[in-house]
């Protein structure tokens, strides 16, 4: 991460009271030399207090989380609040406003390019202006994700692995207070590593909860719901909504990614036949599906099986692939096996 951003608001993040205006990220084109493109922002600040940072359209067809913010900052009004919120539902604005996980201006993704660069391309931009300026400010971090256009999951929540005992013991927490069916421990092995917003938080030493609500760049209302619910008890507990009138988190069954062998990829080019759908529970050598290849049509389709078992949380949603795409994952159980609230 270098130099001092070159994004800017009128926003005022020590004012008290809300406010509604966006991020000016500076973006020169054939048709706007010195033009700049909007990040809606909203700010509700009410005394002294932890502060929020909530964030969608981090990949932007992603859909929950976007309308779950968008939601909120129309419905929570100052005297609810005590410390500060930050929300900012179409975090790539590019990305969001075409409807790809990845920005049309850059072909960035997001989430896969913290802590960013102040002089980088648009997407670099946007990271280093999170890490920069907003983080910073954040003592929760939530990120809410879906499986885009290319994958559906399993209503779930996860996070980090913490970096020691205490912090760890706090995301667990978080985990239990969000309340998601299924919540998961994953250091990013096959997804963004070190690359992710949750990653950034970590490093900037702010809990980080992210989510995965649904998926097929549809959708999910039964993950708009639970955004929205999950949202309020993180924030209730946060100190932060403190009279919102909140639902009891569900048990959540805790379970964490076992890196590579967690994954099946295609290993050519051709059409996916699942052989599993999203929840079911698998065991290590079963048949995850076959490669057919219609352009070969005496070629035998290829069969592909699962490296370990567990319960499926992603499928691939095309049916046409490329190798090297990913068609499953497969998350396991941790000790303890569930989290109630």
């Amino acid at each position: 991460m270098t130099g001092e951003t070159r994004i800017w608001t009128p926003i005022d993040y020590e004012a008290e009271g809300k406010q509604s205006d966006c991020l000016r990220l500076p973006h020169s084109s054939d048709l706007s030399a010195y033009g700049w493109i909007p990040i809606p922002l909203v700010c509700i600040k009410n005394g002294s207090g932890p502060t929020a940072l909530l964030v969608a359209g981090n990949h932007g067809d992603e859909y929950e989380g976007q309308i779950a913010l968008s939601n909120l900052a129309r419905e929570i009004d100052v005297d609810q609040v005590s410390g500060r919120l930050l929300i900012l539902p179409a975090l790539n604005f590019p990305a969001v406003t075409a409807g790809r996980r990845v920005s049309p201006l850059d072909q960035g993704n997001l989430n896969r390019l913290f802590p960013g660069d102040a002089n980088g391309t648009p997407t670099e931009m946007i990271a280093h202006y999170v890490c920069k300026v907003l983080i910073p400010m954040a003592d929760v971090v939530v990120d809410l994700h879906s499986g885009g256009r290319s994958l559906n999951y399993v209503a779930s929540s996860l996070v980090r692995p913490g970096r020691a005992s205490d912090e760890h013991t706090s995301l667990l927490r978080l985990l239990r207070l969000f309340g998601a069916p299924i919540s998961f421990v994953s250091d990013g092995t096959g997804g963004g590593g070190l690359t992710t917003l949750a990653a950034a938080a970590q490093e900037r030493g702010a809990l980080a909860l992210t989510t995965e609500l649904g998926g097929g760049a549809t959708l999910s209302r039964w993950g708009l719901s639970l955004a929205e619910a999950g949202l309020r008890r993180v924030l209730k507990d946060q100190g932060i909504l403190r009279d919102v009138a909140v639902e009891p988190a569900s048990p959540t069954r805790l379970m964490t990614v076992s890196g590579h062998s967690a994954f099946v990829y295609a290993r050519d080019r051709g059409v996916f036949e699942p052989a599993a759908n999203i929840g079911d529970e698998v065991v290590t050598g079963q048949i995850a599906g076959r490669i057919h290849f219609p352009d070969l049509p005496t070629r035998e389709p290829e069969t592909l099986f699962f490296e370990s078992s567990g319960l499926v949380a992603c499928r691939r949603v095309p049916s046409l692939t490329n190798r090297g795409d990913c068609l499953f994952k497969v998350m396991a159980d941790m000790d303890g096996g569930s989290l109630h609230a």
